[in-house]
């Protein structure tokens, strides 16, 4: 209805915010694979994948094995010497213990480390080759290369590289793969990645002996399956991450010295073959770009703690929120409708005028009318205030008929103009405020001034329901009116903090309005604004819930998101407005320090964040089970449908209507923040946002039956 100048809406945030949540969604990728890792090593498997066959030389050959050359080549330890590697590593709890077991034995050992944790403790690294051990790869994410895709696969392989090269300045050759044990037990698959890692520089090490200290044996098991046969060589495989390794610490102490008794020595892999060091330094391009990987995946992990974070403060903030509209309500309930006052308040029977500005609203200002003078309130007048419409409202009230009822016409000057005419054309001292789309039950009247009996109460809210619920779309409305609006308004009426009397159904006292300075018309919230200043100006304003008016809702997604970034957008500025309430006593302090803090919270603040929590949950779909994400979607519907039912049996309507819950969960709510994203950045950029009007359709004029009531 008003006339705002505007400058056309911003749109280069969507495209930042499309990127900025793509930018989180690879970090939280990143970040879930590098600490969803496993670790363990494999057993004998049934050889079933693609590939060449393994060449029996491989299978009945040595643990070091060069698939570089036209034939592949295996090496074995000497006798009586024992190459320790250790898998999944470094861990900043066992790793150091290991160290501290070869060190108090003289033992040299071989250190395969997965690349992932390699950046979060190059210290370790740089400790384990300090101390004359030997560092190979075992993956970035301690994948299974075998059947790990190709690009995959030399991802791993690269990244590792990089890691080790941003933590030491050298690049590994030897390789670990994930999951693997003897040569015998290799598939075809596995041998198909090896010798496509040869083709990168890579040289595969397996195991002699696999001691699977991962599943905990025992110590003496440990022991056992590490020693060789009869004074052989052997690459033994243990971990030193990947879970507690407790049993292998303890293993070493005891192998290492009994082994030493016999003869044996304890050497890297490299020089128990007699082959040239196998780390090489690294160029300065893998220098930088593994400290920008460690960089990015640090990154990534704050990030995800970040997300961790905000999901934790929103849960809480949730369910407080939850726990205050639920007691609050609880009073409300035994204030209102049980109450203990010993004597009956008296019955306002005082005039009331109704102001109905209207602009274009042809479609339901005849239903508006009659309803209101179908009103069995005994003293009532109505007010049409015509606002330049070109559809001819005006004439339709006339030619109505009805006495009682007068029309006032201006030139369009936006709603606020159109109410303050009415109010200096009103006679009554008690004034009611309507929308031109809305439709008032017989006793909504009276419901709504009773509430005047009580000198210190200066404006009432009414209930608004929507009057268009058939389809989806108002279904979502309706709920969102009666759950969150009405919910809000109870616990708003106990707070003693209302910051917001709906434009279709309020009233207010005449004096008040005069002392406030009339209807704001500096804000698209003009409701919130006025009734923020009835508050700070010393009065109460309170909610009857029995005060029932049925409004037509937008009845297209294009429409919703014009009503409510108008909504949203007036309601911030109102809030900035009004920000030096925080500092006031009595009903202003209230709405400074209980109202607008819970508006930041709830309305701006915890929707301009959903954005990122949605990207969250596809992130929980790619790494957390299926079965904890069904649990906790469950749980939330489940809280949801349950507060959603209190509020509905509060409101006394039917719960049929629940069944759309958790399509608005998917729907509605996603087109709701989004409103909050749009209004944010047109008050950061300082655009002036201009009066949106929706279109009618006249849903609201089919509520007036008989009684003027809604058949629902």
């Amino acid at each position: 209805m008003g006339r705002h100048i505007a400058r056309r809406d911003p749109r280069a945030h969507w495209l930042l915010l499309l990127l900025g949540l793509a930018l989180l969604l690879a970090a939280l990728t990143v970040d879930g694979l590098v600490t969803g890792l496993a670790g363990g090593s494999g057993g004998a498997r049934a050889d079933t994948s693609a590939g060449p066959a393994v060449p029996k030389e491989v299978v009945t050959g040595g643990p070091v094995l060069r698939l570089d050359q036209d034939r592949p080549v295996s090496r074995t330890m000497p006798d009586r010497t024992v190459a320790l590697t250790f898998d999944d590593g470094p861990d900043p709890r066992w790793t150091p213990q290991v160290l501290d077991a070869l060190r108090r034995h003289g033992a040299r050992a071989t250190f395969f480390v997965v690349g992932a944790r390699v950046n979060e403790h190059p210290e370790l690294v740089r400790r384990i080759l300090a101390e004359g051990h030997e560092i190979g790869s075992h993956s970035f994410t301690h994948a299974d290369l075998g059947s790990a895709p190709d690009w995959r696969r030399d991802l791993e392989l690269s990244l590792t590289r990089k890691a080790v090269a941003g933590a030491v300045g050298r690049e590994v050759t030897l390789l670990r793969p994930p999951f693997s044990s003897q040569p015998s037990a290799l598939t075809r698959s596995e041998y198909a990645a090896l010798s496509a890692a040869a083709g990168t520089g890579h040289v595969a090490v397996l195991a002699d002996r696999d001691t699977k200290d991962w599943q905990r044996p025992g110590v003496p098991a440990i022991v056992k399956a590490a020693t060789p046969e009869r004074g052989r060589g052997a690459v033994v495989l243990m971990h030193d991450g990947g879970g507690d390794r407790a049993q292998t610490v303890a293993a070493l102490d005891q192998l290492l010295p009994g082994l030493t008794r016999q003869g044996y020595r304890f050497t890297t892999v490299s020089e128990g073959i007699d082959a040239p060091a196998s780390m090489v330094p690294a160029g300065t391009g893998s220098r930088l770009s593994g400290r920008a990987l460690r960089w990015t995946q640090a990154g990534a992990g704050w990030l995800a703690g970040m997300m961790d974070l905000l999901l934790g403060v929103a849960l809480v903030l949730g369910v407080a929120r939850l726990v205050a509209q639920v007691v609050c309500a609880q009073v409300h309930v035994r204030r209102v409708r049980r109450p203990r006052r010993r004597r009956t308040p008296p019955t306002v029977t005082a005039p009331v005028s109704v102001i109905v500005p209207a602009y274009n609203e042809a479609a339901n200002i005849a239903a508006t009318v009659r309803s209101l003078m179908a009103s069995d309130y005994p003293a009532l007048e109505v007010i049409v205030v015509d606002d330049g419409s070109d559809d001819d409202t005006a004439g339709i009230v006339e030619r109505l008929r009805l006495r009682g009822v007068r029309v006032v016409r201006q030139a369009n000057a936006g709603k606020p103009a159109a109410l303050k005419t009415g109010i200096r054309a009103a006679r009554a001292d008690l004034l009611v405020l309507v929308d031109g789309d809305t439709v008032f039950q017989p006793d909504t009247v009276h419901r709504l001034v009773q509430g005047f009996a009580d000198p210190t109460v200066g404006a009432i809210s009414g209930n608004t329901k929507v009057a268009n619920r058939r389809r989806l779309l108002g279904r979502w409305q309706h709920l969102e009116y009666v759950i969150g609006f009405n919910l809000d308004r109870r616990m708003y009426d106990v707070l003693e903090c209302m910051p917001t009397i709906p434009g279709a159904i309020g009233a207010f006292r005449r004096e008040v309005l005069f002392a406030v300075g009339g209807v704001p018309s500096d804000t698209l919230a003009e409701d919130t604004d006025l009734t923020m200043k009835v508050l700070r100006a010393g009065w109460r304003v309170v909610y009857e819930e029995a005060a029932i008016a049925w409004t037509e809702a937008p009845s297209s997604l294009r429409q919703l998101w014009r009503q409510r970034y108008r909504w949203c957008y007036g309601t911030m500025q109102a809030m900035w407005k009004h920000r030096h309430a925080l500092r006031e006593r009595g009903a202003g302090g209230r709405l400074g320090r209980r109202g607008l803090p819970y508006l930041t919270v709830f309305q701006i603040v915890l929707p301009l964040t959903a954005p990122a929590v949605d990207v969250y949950a596809v992130y929980g779909l790619l790494f957390l089970p299926w079965s904890t994400l069904v649990l906790a979607w469950a749980g939330l519907l489940l809280l949801q449908a349950l507060t959603a039912a209190y509020a509905l049996r509060l409101d006394q309507e039917r719960f049929g209507p629940l069944w759309s819950l958790p399509f608005q969960q998917l729907i509605y709510r996603q087109v709701m923040y989004l409103v909050v994203v749009q209004s944010v950045v047109t008050a950061l950029v300082g655009n002036r946002l201009r009066w949106q009007r929706m279109v009618r359709t006249g849903e609201a004029a089919a509520l007036v039956g008989t009684q003027g009531r809604a058949p629902f």
